[in-house]
């Protein structure tokens, strides 16, 4: 199966964001993020249930591009009842052939993903 897309969240110097609601995870098919340099790219991870913590797993990416991809996948424990930010992400060690962000998740009851785009010149 493909894998889920984040519509990415701009954020934008002197402005304001209205809170996304966030893409419920999918356990199943894992997520992608495309569009934006992932150096420029952090991720939002709330998990909305007690006792049910979960690994969210930013995958290795491809070499090449991604040079330092040897160095592994990112895992991230998130806690219950919390939100966890992720990120800025390296592109020699997560970028996607395709310039991309691959994204797993081992729990997708009550979580969802919010992916930022926070823009270097601001």
């Amino acid at each position: 199966m493909a894998r889920v897309n984040i519509p990415l969240s701009n954020l934008a110097g002197n402005a304001s964001l209205a809170d996304p609601a966030g893409t419920a995870a999918d356990e199943t098919d894992g997520h992608n993020i495309t569009g934006q340099p992932l150096e420029e790219l952090f991720l939002r991870v709330v998990l909305d249930t007690a006792g049910d913590a979960a690994n969210v797993t930013v995958k290795a990416g491809d070499n090449p591009p991604s040079l330092s991809a040897g160095q592994g996948d990112l895992v991230v424990a998130c806690a219950d009842n919390a939100a966890t930010f992720i990120g800025p992400f390296e592109s020699a060690r997560f970028s996607q052939s395709d310039g991309s962000l691959d994204v797993d998740i081992d729990d997708e009851t009550g979580v969802t993903i919010t992916a930022f785009h926070m823009p270097r010149d601001v």
